[in-house]
């Protein structure tokens, strides 16, 4: 394990074996980093465990908010680069990279092997897939998932505003059959321009 100066560690923060901590980085109280990742494969219906040899690097002027983790990595390390600032309760899964600058609010969950730019701004609560590719100055709202890779900087956002429960139901069910309803009015479209050109 690797410290830097003139970093400031608060009460019950565990950085764990090989893990390297850069300068003036801070870490709130409960945080972890470099504990093992999720990594577990299916052998004739047990999880059995892989070794997880990778690290944990914050480079300088990193902020770790309380009880946020970050897992070691796999194979490769996980690395969180210069500047960029964690809130609190946020999941860090192995092998990930999130670029310098980048800002992301609580709650969020980032999977394994997903790459984040530089300079993004992530919303509370946001949950980023495994193995894909944010690009640098993204930004993602509150609540949002993000299933595929993002290649154009901009606002991303998928959340749903909330409503009455019923309302809710009822729009779900809608929204289940909105290929069906677009292919629908097309043909309406379709044959009303017959019916006009008739007329004519």
């Amino acid at each position: 394990m690797q410290i830097g100066e003139d970093c400031l560690l608060y009460a019950n923060v565990s950085v764990y074996h090989a893990c390297i901590v850069g300068s003036r980085v801070i870490l709130h109280s409960g945080c972890v980093i470099g504990s093992d990742g999720f990594g577990l494969a299916n052998e004739q219906g047990r999880w059995v465990k892989i070794p997880q040899t990778g690290r944990v690097i914050l480079e300088d002027d990193v902020e770790v908010g309380a009880c946020t983790t970050i897992d070691r990595g796999a194979l490769d390390d996980t690395v969180i680069e210069e500047g960029v600032k964690l809130d609190n309760l946020i999941q860090v899964a192995h092998n990930v990279r999130i670029g310098a600058h980048t800002a992301i609010a609580g709650c969020t969950g980032i999977a394994g092997s997903a790459k984040i730019g530089r300079h993004c701004m992530i919303g509370g609560a946001a949950m980023i897939h495994g193995h894909i590719e944010i690009a640098d100055g993204v930004r993602i709202s509150t609540n949002t998932l993000i299933t595929k890779s993002l290649t154009r900087p901009g606002t991303y956002t998928s959340a749903l505003p909330f409503s009455e429960h019923g309302e809710w139901l009822r729009n779900a069910v809608h929204m289940r059959n909105l290929d069906k309803l677009v292919a629908r009015v097309k043909e309406l479209e379709k044959r009303i321009a017959e019916i006009e050109g008739k007329d004519q």
